[in-house]
């Protein structure tokens, strides 16, 4: 037999080697992740359930899901465990202290334009009891002339193409 025809066989074997290698240690990653569950510790299961750890046995886990109700899961069902900050954002809506991160984002862009006038000033500026011109008139707003002429061309064009109805009484 010549190396040729043995290395399709010896890729697929390296390949195997390979995946095997990363699934194994996946599984161990997560049955450290599990060995170090402890009292106290925000878990989410594989089903998608939230709940604080109460007592940790050799197979099991007795989680504490909402008050008086204790629910007994496998080691194996316990897809990761949380941090607190993570746990009581999930569960309890609680965010940690921004202020403690030193960086503050605003929540509008005023502090991003270049205008060193107060905010009070420019938004007196942009609320005037004027209202916006959007290019759009309304047959109320034209002059009389400019209506019956409007009216005039609608009139043509009807004569030219039959009106589309949505089948009240004038349809035929």
């Amino acid at each position: 037999m010549s190396p040729y025809t043995l290395l399709p066989f010896i890729v697929l074997i390296g390949a195997m080697f390979l995946m095997t290698r990363s699934a194994k240690k996946k599984q161990q990653q997560a049955a450290a992740m599990r060995n170090e569950m402890q009292p106290g510790s925000g878990v989410r299961t594989i089903g998608g359930m939230y709940a604080t750890v109460k007592e940790v046995n050799e197979d099991t886990v007795l989680l504490d899901a909402a008050p008086g109700v204790d629910l007994l899961f496998a080691k194996n069902a316990i897809g990761s465990v949380l941090t607190d900050d993570e746990y009581n954002r999930i569960v309890h809506g609680i965010e940690h202290d921004l202020k403690a991160d030193g960086t503050i984002v605003p929540d509008d862009a005023s502090s991003l334009t270049e205008t060193d006038e107060p905010a009070a000033d420019a938004s007196s500026d942009a609320s005037d009891d004027k209202p916006l011109d959007l290019g759009k008139k309304d047959a109320a707003d034209k002059p009389a002339d400019e209506a019956v002429e409007a009216k005039a061309d609608e009139a043509d064009t009807d004569e030219a193409e039959p009106k589309k109805t949505d089948g009240g009484a004038e349809a035929k």
